[in-house]
C-alpha cells in the first residue's frame, strides 16, 4: 500500500485530522460562509487543540444554526444560556459571546468591503503566502497586522496566533512542508 507522505504534524493522526489536512487545510477559500465558519471555529480553538474542534465541528454546526450569520447576530441571552448548557460544544462564555460579537463585526466588514473575502485577501494583495520555513511558525507580520485590525474593529479572541492559524486554515498561508504530497 502506497502511503501518502503528509506534513509531520498530521502523520499517524486520526482519520478526521487526515481528511482536514488533505481536503481543507491550506486550500484557498474565497467563500464568505466558509470564511465565517472557520473564523468562529478558530476563535473557539484558542488555547485548545485543533483536533478538539474538529471532533466538535458538526455539533457546532448544529448548535450555531449551520453558521448562519443572520441568525447568529440575533442570538440573545437565552441562546447564550442554551449554548452554555450544550455539552457537545466548547462551553466558554467569553468565546460564545465573542462569536456573536464577531459575527456582527464580520457583517460590518462585509458591508464596508463588499465581502469579507475581499477584506481578508487584501492583506496579501490576493496572493497565497508560501511559508517554506518548515519550523511551523505560530504568527507572522501578516497575522499581527490582521489581528490588530480585527481587534480595532471590535473582534475578540483574534490574537495573532489565532489569526495565523486561521490564515493557514483558509489557504492564505500555505504551510504544507516540502515532503508533503500537498506541497
Amino acid at each position: 500500500m502506497n502511503k501518502k507522505k503528509r506534513c509531520q504534524w498530521v502523520e499517524n493522526k486520526e482519520e478526521i485530522y487526515l481528511d482536514y489536512h488533505d481536503n481543507e487545510w491550506g486550500i484557498a477559500v474565497y467563500d464568505d460562509e466558509t470564511l465565517f465558519e472557520m473564523l468562529i471555529l478558530e476563535c473557539f480553538q484558542a488555547g485548545l487543540s485543533w483536533i478538539t474542534i474538529l471532533k466538535k465541528r458538526e455539533a457546532f454546526r448544529k448548535s450555531y444554526d449551520n453558521f448562519n450569520i443572520e441568525k447568529i447576530v440575533k442570538y440573545d441571552e437565552n441562546k447564550i444560556d442554551e449554548l452554555m448548557n450544550n455539552e457537545s460544544i466548547i462551553r466558554h462564555k467569553g468565546k460564545i459571546e465573542a462569536s456573536i460579537n464577531n459575527a456582527k463585526i464580520f457583517k460590518q466588514i462585509q458591508k464596508e468591503f463588499g465581502t469579507f473575502s475581499k477584506y481578508i485577501w487584501s492583506f496579501t494583495d490576493n496572493k497565497i503566502l508560501k511559508d517554506t520555513d518548515e519550523n511551523y511558525l505560530t504568527k507572522s507580520s501578516t497575522s499581527d497586522m490582521i489581528a490588530k485590525d480585527l481587534k480595532k474593529r471590535g473582534m475578540k479572541f483574534v490574537g495573532s496566533v489565532t489569526i495565523y492559524s486561521y490564515l493557514e486554515a483558509i489557504g492564505i498561508i500555505d504551510n504544507h512542508t516540502k515532503d508533503c504530497y500537498k506541497y
